[in-house]
């Protein structure tokens, strides 16, 4: 007998003597029961009519009666809890329950054989009919996995980072083609060795600061005073393991000469992505050790200097700087409001305000104040500042005049401890000479800028190479990220962003090592003053643009937390402000072609033009070496009537300035590192691609009339168009 696909409905208006526990099965199969509908359909099975009739034959109370009763009611519970709980429990395995079924039909067909009545056979109708209910079940009722814990069968390969030493190809074939070989068969074991460290151990210490910021604990349980800064056990090995791999004392050992800084920047480049930020705490203790030794280390400070550039945990310190009060940050001349008194063993008293303090837990400080005479006159002006040196604690433990007012609650670089601070005769030494605190601590803030670029190139460095490594693992429309050629093309492009921003970097760290080494020219010194903010300021801007894009190659996990991907933007945000924004920087490139007399730029255009000279003997690279050159001749024409524009011209156009000595700067360094005998295809590759950009923005917004007369009222009228502040209401 064959049984016709039917709904439900229709099943139910069938005589009774044509159903069957069968016919029962296939409704329970294309439709859930609800319990009235199932007694409804069981009389029908075994209706009153049958039953009267089976009474008749076989009475209840004889034995075969009794059995075919039991039968029937425990294949008919069966049916109905088995229902219930699969339908309840396991709602998506609907599509499962044909296996059940197949087993339980096959048994009824062996039980119909055996009274001697036809096994069921199901029609191709049949068979259609279950497999569009099957698909309808399975659009409206998600499947099994769905339904518990783990939900769905896919999920997003996380991507991981390696030994980023051994994963740097750029950074192995630049230290191999500018290190001495002897050095760089050192210099690459202990990368190697650290890069393995970074991948083991480094890296899920960062992550653990990330999670666990600093906090203030102001008082006691007693109600005493305290102001401690908490900070977790992964912030405090974070020191040691500095100490243990030198990434101070590197520089200061100068086991490698002048190349003992490219030494210690590589090993920052490796550390810094995966530091929890510590590398922040690293650059000012670096820098304070720079202005110390700058000083020719005076008996007071050589325990300081001693401690700054340990290898030992125990002995290492790390330094503070405390520079922005209330006024800000950059404009120390007229911003600095904190006195120091001179005390009768002619060490100093700090009493002021500091606004931002960053690695408020450090050993040290540097920091500048205003002293005030005998008679109680304090000078104004940056020719009043002297620089001061204190711990931040006294022998006992406790803060050395010092209270904590607040943390501060930043966009990132959460893990790193940053407070406002509030002196009250806190000890200190003044280490400079009377009013020469600026000059003093230019070293320092040359070195916290350096330290910004690697950062900055760092974390491009970063997002790149897990970018990279999840291209190889996320498929989107049928292939894997790496097979799609715009996702590539937007990769290459930033590729070729960090590889010029490395190259300014370690060019900066070329010039600090033989500034320090007395290996230097006039010119390289020129160079380094130069570079220096314009690096800085470049790179910063890269960061941000350049990871910002990053996260979009991770789609929306890029903008989760939990993945640790959205943090790298935020802390790349900071490098456009910390030691300098990017107007700020730009003004400090004009101040130094004033303080020099223009010296700083012929050096520039100098060294350009020999470093050209080799690119020029690759035929692949002529013409962008030739695209390199109308920039710098647009560069030399803008900087000879650069002067006319006045105050306010030249003013107008810094920012533009700066970006094009970036640009042509990093575009003769990719070429000069593209002419070498054994570069690749690629390096060439990445020479081109820089150049394409727009080399001189000065000359292109020149032509603009971005710095015309009216351009600087023209530019306030816009941004205040119709608002208050022009109609003298505010």
């Amino acid at each position: 007998m064959q049984i016709p696909a039917m709904p439900l409905g229709q099943l139910a208006s069938w005589p009774a003597e044509e159903l069957s526990l069968s016919k029962l099965i296939y409704a329970r199969r294309v439709a859930p029961l609800s319990a009235s509908a199932f007694t409804e359909l069981f009389n029908r099975v075994v209706g009153r009519e049958r039953w009267l009739k089976v009474k008749q034959t076989r009475p209840l109370g004889s034995f075969f009666g009794r059995f075919w009763f039991a039968f029937w009611l425990l294949a008919c519970l069966f049916i109905y809890f088995g229902k219930l709980a699969m339908w309840t429990h396991c709602k998506p395995k609907l599509s499962n329950c044909e296996v059940w079924l197949q087993s339980l039909g096959q048994a009824g067909n062996q039980k119909c054989k055996a009274w001697g009545k036809r096994p069921i056979a199901f029609s191709k109708g049949w068979n259609q009919q279950v497999e569009a209910m099957d698909q309808k079940c399975s659009s409206q009722h998600p499947r099994e996995l769905f339904a518990r814990k783990e939900i769905g069968v896919f999920c997003q390969e996380q991507p991981r980072i390696g030994n980023p030493y051994l994963e740097d190809a750029f950074l192995q074939d630049y230290l191999k083609s500018q290190l001495p070989a002897e050095v760089f068969a050192d210099e690459s074991l202990d990368l190697e060795q650290f890069g393995a460290r970074v991948k083991d151990e480094i890296d899920l210490l960062g992550r653990e600061c990330e999670i666990n910021p600093p906090q203030l604990k102001q008082f006691d349980a007693w109600g005493r005073h305290v102001d401690e800064i908490i900070t977790c056990p992964a912030w405090k090995r974070m020191k040691e393991i500095s100490a243990e791999e030198g990434l101070i004392a590197e520089a200061y050992e100068r086991r490698y000469s002048n190349w003992s800084r490219i030494h210690q920047i590589a090993k920052l480049y490796l550390f810094a992505p995966s530091s929890g930020l510590f590398s922040c705490p690293l650059a000012m203790t670096d820098g304070a050790a720079k202005v110390i030794e700058s000083l020719g280390i005076p008996k007071p400070l050589k325990e300081v200097f001693i401690h700054l550039t340990s290898r030992d945990p125990a002995k290492f310190w790390t330094s503070g700087q405390w520079m922005t009060e209330r006024r800000g940050g950059s404009d120390v001349a007229s911003g600095t409001e904190t006195v120091a008194l001179e005390l009768p063993d002619g060490s100093y008293s700090l009493h002021g305000l500091k606004w931002f303090t960053s690695a408020t837990d450090s050993d040290i400080t540097l920091t500048l104040a205003r002293t005030m005479t005998a008679d109680g006159q304090i000078q104004q002006g940056s020719q009043g500042l002297s620089l001061f040196y204190l711990k931040m604690r006294d022998e006992e433990g406790k803060l050395n005049g010092i209270e904590i007012q607040r943390l501060k609650d930043k966009l990132g670089t959460r893990q790193l401890p940053t407070a406002e601070l509030l002196l009250n005769g806190a000890k200190s030494l003044k280490i400079s000479a009377e009013g020469r605190g600026v000059a003093s601590i230019v070293n320092m803030m040359t070195i916290t800028r350096i330290h910004n670029v690697i950062y900055a190139v760092a974390c491009m460095r970063r997002v790149i190479t897990l970018a990279k490594d999840y291209a190889t693992k996320r498929e989107a429309f049928g292939k894997p990220l790496k097979a799609h050629p715009l996702h590539m093309q937007t990769l290459a492009r930033m590729e070729v962003q960090a590889r010029g921003a490395f190259l300014l970097m370690m060019e900066i760290g070329k010039l600090l090592g033989l500034e320090e080494t007395k290996k230097d020219t006039e010119q390289d010194q020129h160079m380094l003053r130069l570079l220096t903010p314009v690096v800085k300021l470049y790179t910063g801007k890269q960061a941000v643009a350049v990871t910002s894009e990053g996260l979009e190659c991770f789609g929306g996990q890029g903008y989760m937390e939990d993945t640790g991907l959205a943090g790298i933007l935020r802390d790349a945000q900071v490098l456009t402000i910390w030691e300098g924004t990017t107007n700020i920087l730009s003004l400090d490139v004009l101040r130094s072609l004033v303080k020099s007399q223009g010296k700083v730029l012929d050096a520039f255009f100098s060294t350009v033009q020999a470093r050209l000279k080799v690119a020029l003997s690759v035929s692949e690279l002529e013409l962008f070496v030739q695209m390199v050159q109308n920039a710098l001749h647009k560069l030399r024409q803008f900087t000879q009537k650069i002067s006319l524009k006045g105050e306010a011209g030249m003013q107008l156009s810094a920012r533009d300035f700066a970006y094009a000595l970036a640009r042509t700067y990093g575009g003769v360094l990719l070429l000069e590192y593209a002419a070498r005998p054994n570069a690749s295809a690629t390096d060439i590759y990445s020479a081109q691609r820089w150049c394409h950009q727009d080399m001189c923005p000065v000359d292109s917004e020149d032509k603009a009339g971005s710095y015309s007369t009216g351009a600087a009222s023209l530019d306030t009228s816009l941004v205040y168009d119709k608002h208050p502040v022009l109609k003298g209401r505010l």
